[in-house]
């Protein structure tokens, strides 16, 4: 069952960009990425603009992806799911030789976890969409995968919601994505508390507790959300643990756990992007994968006999579990969804089953792509174009109120707090609060007072430049005091802009890293979505403002 909301106009909003170059929020590596600054060049294939698609296109076309096997395993997915009618046209769609996918992913965080979950979706909804128009020979699919395989639990088993946190809690080992949905009862009881019982809270608070309920595991209720938010837009999601799939990726997985290639190709990357002044991600191991079992995800290591045969075994961590090399071949070929990539290995998975183009994700998770391409090369898969999903920052009327009233524009908002404080400070002060005037008349007379005493004895110029550090100084702490002064008369103002920046830029941070989007959902429902969709395009590169 999906959501099927009546047709609505979206917001009256305010739309600002701001290039990623002006925003100090984003990193040093975003910027250079953003810029195309040639010490990434070697990173990454493809320039991100929509010129570069027919070359990706040729290029994708060589890995002769398995469709037949793709769409097989998505239908046999979307049987519990249940299907929207434009995901069942998209599924069709992979099944013939000229569509392609635009693919984002994520773990699946609590109720969606922050903003930057939704942003990609739509950042990659709405490139495919632009991508069918731009294109119109070739089909376009947007796909969401799910890193269910994944046992992060700590950084997705909670939300923030209204300055509130919401925790699951639960004693499973394993994967998250086999954790039971029956461990949520208590959280989902928080969360119908916390939202009340306005028309759109019900909405967003049925929508939560019927995907979230009907499924016995998390995986299939994480999926079932995004499927209902987004199915009507054709977005179709995907588990990749299934394995019909996995099956596909069995001559890398023994490659990679028998010979070890990726260590060497991804720390030697990672050296040249330390090198060239990029901090890298994702740390490789000799063996890249974990096995995969009910309550089990553990790494698989290759630990050497002290026997005179020299057979050593494949030993997975922190069970009794092990493997001759034999055996363990067999295991691959059997039971090829007992191994689960790490982060290393999951991008090269995701593009040999997919016909995939371009990989839409944050800055974080384009850092640790970009170590990859000549892991890429070795196992002869398309490398993607790399795009930074959107960023956004939504100041809503109360908020844009306060910043009108403190006389102050959104962008301002960018600035350090304490820097744009004092900046207020200054604009609103009735007299001059700095003293660089006085200081230049200082050093001047102390440079006329150091030229006159050298000529009667040269030794007293140090004591001349002595004296004068110290009488600026006093100076500069004169002006420290006036500026405290004057703060403490614009005391309520200055409050006011803390509170505003720290609910727009949560500790010097993002918005979208902290805040859920059911508290913009609560105000707006279904518009809110649909604003998002109107103003994205993750080939900007621009940081997106809305103001209400």
């Amino acid at each position: 069952m999906t959501i099927e909301p009546e047709a609505k106009n979206k917001l009256d909003v305010k739309i600002t960009l701001i290039p990623y170059a002006e925003v100090p929020q984003v990193s040093s590596r975003d910027k250079a990425y953003a810029r195309e600054d040639k010490a990434l060049k070697p990173f990454y294939k493809y320039s991100t603009e929509y010129a570069s698609f027919a070359q990706i296109i040729e290029d994708k076309k060589k890995d002769n992806t398995n469709r037949k096997v793709l769409v097989k395993a998505l239908l046999q997915q979307y049987s519990k799911l249940g299907m929207h009618k434009n995901v069942t046209s998209n599924i069709e769609k992979l099944a013939v030789q000229n569509t392609f996918t635009i693919v984002t992913a994520h773990q699946p965080s609590l109720f969606t976890g922050p903003l930057y979950y939704i942003y990609k979706i739509i950042s990659t909804l709405n490139l495919t969409k632009k991508l069918n128009a731009y294109l119109p020979d070739y089909q376009f699919v947007p796909v969401f995968i799910t890193g269910g395989e994944d046992h992060d639990f700590e950084e997705m088993n909670h939300v923030n919601l209204f300055s509130k946190q919401l925790l699951w809690e639960n004693n499973e080992n394993g994967s998250v994505g086999a954790m039971k949905t029956s461990s949520l009862k208590n959280v989902l009881a928080e969360l119908k508390e916390i939202l009340g019982e306005s028309e759109n809270a019900k909405v967003i608070y049925d929508l939560m507790e019927r995907t979230h309920t009907q499924f016995d595991t998390y995986s299939d209720a994480a999926l079932s959300l995004v499927n209902e938010l987004f199915g009507k837009d054709g977005l179709v999601c995907l588990n990749m643990n299934q394995a019909e799939l996995k099956r596909e990726f069995i001559p890398i997985i023994k490659d990679e756990i028998f010979n070890q290639a990726s260590q060497p190709l991804v720390e030697a990357a990672a050296k040249k992007l330390n090198d060239a002044g990029f901090k890298t991600q994702a740390a490789p191991r000799e063996i890249n994968f974990f096995y995969l079992h009910p309550q089990i995800r553990e790494r698989i290591v290759f630990e050497p006999a002290d026997r005179a045969d020299g057979n050593g075994r494949y030993q997975v961590l922190n069970t009794d579990i092990s493997f001759s090399k034999k055996e363990l071949e067999k295991e691959i070929e059997n039971h090829p969804e007992y191994f689960s990539p790490n982060v290393i290995m999951r991008p090269l998975y995701q593009e040999l089953i997919l016909p995939n183009l371009a990989y839409i994700g944050g800055g974080g998770e384009l850092a640790y792509w970009l170590e990859r391409k000549t892991q890429f090369e070795h196992f002869k898969i398309n490398f993607p174009m790399l795009i930074r999903r959107n960023s956004a920052v939504w100041i809503d009327k109360g908020m844009k109120k306060r910043i009108d009233k403190l006389g102050l524009t959104a962008t301002q908002l960018f600035r350090d707090t304490e820097g744009l404080i004092k900046y207020f400070v200054k604009e609103n002060s009735e007299g001059e609060l700095n003293f660089a005037v006085e200081k230049k008349e200082l050093e001047a007379i102390f440079e006329k007072v150091k030229n006159k005493t050298i000529e009667v004895d040269a030794s007293l110029g140090k004591t001349v430049l002595a004296e004068a550090v110290k009488q600026i100084k006093s100076l500069e702490s004169l002006e420290s005091r006036v500026m405290r002064a004057e703060k403490q008369k614009h005391e309520t103002s200055i409050n006011q802009l803390r509170k505003l920046k720290e609910m727009l830029f949560p500790s010097n941070g993002l918005q979208e890293r902290k805040d859920n989007f059911m508290a913009f959902y609560m105000k707006h429902g279904e518009a809110y979505l649909e604003t998002l969709k109107d103003v994205f395009d993750p080939l900007e590169k621009s940081f997106v403002v809305i103001e209400e």
